[in-house]
């Protein structure tokens, strides 16, 4: 299997001990500019690519003089605060020469986790893809705590996965991929080519971190193939230490790939579906034609709103006659979406006093 060859969409989960040298906690550098490369590649074959990159707390330590020890808190967080302008400032150094531009996206679990900022979020990288830009992806370790905390990127990395629809989720490793049992202590354990469903038997054999720097072990990465899979997008383990990580998994590197259960799309249209609604808003016959079609809801085509919902909550789609069209998430609340009814996009800004989303609904969160 090789979903990485023809992905359109990528995510690439690259982890501390990939770009910052435990002994000397340095960054990497020949290795990042080879990591480049491989993302040039990819670009130049007309992917999307999104990074999701640990190293700002590893970066920072150094920085600091902290100690290779578990940090508290305060000093993980001030690590973080120090090395993100690094991490960022490399990834735009190695990105730069090759006319691509790196950009920032610090998050925490509550950014995804609630329907609103993950509107937010997801838009923003949409945006970002549709400049060109490479999105260079971490949790905000400044601000985050351990209630709204992924914990580790791989679960992270998964989650922009889902958010973005990609169809192929790389976690770059310190191993090539999931094996029978642990390869370091059991000589006759073999590696899993393909999963093609993560059973409890699978789970049974995920091992622990075994990295200092290093927070995800195999069970956090089974739990994001859990959620990549689900949502249709194909996820590789692989090793990651050597240069071109990428390119040697095109070219058949050993790794352990896990198959998606649906197609991207086709899952978030069904996970939209399945929530209960907040309210309603009503198109007329004109928008009903445009949606069909394939078009987003643009506020010039509303005619009625129903209900109290906020921005993010799902809302039922209806034309005036009464046929129930299907449900989307709204980038409005209700009293917004009232007042911007069957006015043009252009308007928006001068009847809420503030700058809006051209849409009311993205054709992208729409289940008809």
């Amino acid at each position: 299997m090789d979903a990485l060859s023809t992905a359109k969409r990528v995510v690439i989960k690259i982890g501390s001990a990939l770009l910052v040298d435990r002994a000397t906690g340095q960054l990497r550098a020949d290795w990042l500019r080879a990591m480049a490369q491989d993302v040039v590649a990819l670009k130049a074959r007309g992917a999307d690519v999104i990074l999701v990159s640990s190293g700002s707390i590893a970066l920072g330590r150094g920085v600091l003089g902290l100690p290779a020890t578990a940090l508290s808190l305060e000093h993980s967080q001030a690590a973080a605060s120090v090395g993100q302008i690094r991490l960022a400032r490399a990834y735009e150094e190695v990105l730069a020469p090759h006319g691509l531009t790196a950009a920032q996206v610090l998050l925490t679990l509550e950014d995804t986790a609630d329907r609103r900022r993950y509107l937010n979020a997801r838009a923003t990288l949409e945006t970002l893809l549709g400049f060109g830009a490479v999105p260079i992806v971490n949790e905000n370790d400044t601000v985050a705590t351990d209630e709204i905390r992924y914990g580790d990127n791989d679960r992270l990395a998964a989650q922009i996965a889902v958010t973005v629809g990609a169809d192929a989720l790389i976690l770059l490793s310190d191993v090539d991929g999931l094996y029978t049992g642990n390869p370091n202590d059991d000589p006759a354990a073999t590696r899993f080519d393909v999963v093609e469903q993560i059973t409890p038997q699978i789970e049974a054999m995920a091992g622990d971190a075994g990295s200092g720097l290093s927070k995800g072990g195999m069970k956090t990465k089974l739990m994001a193939a859990k959620t990549a899979t689900a949502s249709g997008c194909a996820m590789a383990i692989c090793h990651g230490f050597e240069n071109h990580p990428l390119q040697r998994l095109a070219n058949g590197a050993p790794a352990t790939w896990f198959t998606p259960q649906l197609d991207p799309h086709a899952a978030r249209k069904r996970w939209i579906a399945a929530m209960k609604p907040q309210g309603a808003v009503l198109v007329d016959e004109g928008a009903a034609k445009a949606l069909s079609g394939g078009k987003s809801l643009l506020p010039a085509g509303l005619r009625g709103v129903e209900g109290r919902f906020g921005r993010g909550d799902p809302v039922t789609i209806r034309v005036t006659d009464g046929r129930a069209l299907g449900q989307g998430l709204s980038r409005y609340t209700h009293d917004e979406a009232r007042a911007i009814a069957g006015h043009h996009s252009a308007e928006i800004e001068e009847i809420l006093g503030y700058p809006g989303r051209a849409v009311l609904i993205h054709r992208d969160d729409m289940a008809l």
